[in-house]
């Protein structure tokens, strides 16, 4: 049986005080949550600080986005082995922040995914719609697109080693949130579509649901099928919050 995994995405927040009390309060409610694996990506120049506060505890951390190449002249990127070198365990790749604002690709996100894994680090894959997408009946077509261009380039195998995080973008940061038939609609498909290739890997593979998740409405998603945890991110900030959508996993 799949184990729940939350993971908290900071986005662009954080100091280092502040992230100081949230990272204490995490690591002392995460002793209770034996049965969730927990984790959190924040801003990359917080991860040496992440990985003192958190290198004794079961939560692990991770970073936000990664560049797709090993080394060069890319001033302010930050390479796969260097988040390695800081001790991470997992990163976000084709956000939906950075698919729209910074134009990122189906083919650039799943050359991420790839450098990533290269360097033993866990992508987060991140895909959805947008609102005018979904209205459009769209959802499962923009899905496919963002999936098959990862499938295309390192083979469905490689998500033996990999999460994928469902995040409809009309539902980030807005307070709507997918209802839990309408994201268990969507996991299933993202599941459907990982067996068609092998079966197997499909049934391990983790799926999260990111979009406005809170610890009121993670019960209901997380009780459904192929609904194995949340990309949480506003909630993320403030500890009992996200203690509270971690304890849904338990």
């Amino acid at each position: 049986m799949r184990r729940k995994l939350v993971v908290g995405n900071w986005k662009m927040h954080g100091s280092l005080a502040q992230n100081e009390s949230l990272l204490s309060a995490i690591k002392s409610g995460a002793v209770q949550l034996s049965r969730v694996d927990i984790a959190v990506c924040a801003p990359f120049p917080y991860l040496a600080q992440l990985k003192q506060e958190l290198a004794a505890s079961a939560v692990k951390w991770g970073a936000q986005d990664v560049h797709q190449l090993e080394k060069g002249a890319f001033t302010g990127e930050v390479s796969a082995s260097m988040l390695a070198d800081f001790g991470c365990t997992y990163v976000i790749v084709g956000h939906s922040e950075r698919r729209n604002i910074y134009g990122e690709t189906s083919r650039l996100v799943a050359e991420k995914f790839a450098a990533a894994q290269s360097a033993g680090l866990i992508p987060i894959l991140c895909m959805g719609e947008t609102l005018e997408q979904r209205e459009g009946g769209e959802t499962e077509s923009v899905v496919a697109e963002q999936l098959d261009a990862v499938i295309a380039l390192v083979g469905v195998q490689a998500f033996g080693k990999a999460v994928v995080a469902y995040e409809p973008v009309w539902a980030i940061g807005t307070g709507k949130t997918a209802s839990q038939e309408q994201a268990q609609a969507v996991h299933a498909f993202i599941r459907q579509r990982v067996a068609g290739h092998d079966a197997h890997v499909a049934e391990g593979l983790v799926i999260l649901y990111g979009g406005s998740v809170k610890a009121a409405n993670a019960p209901a998603l997380f009780a459904m099928a192929d609904i194995d945890g949340g990309l949480i991110g506003g909630a993320a900030l403030v500890a009992e919050e996200f203690l509270g959508i971690c304890r849904a996993g338990q």
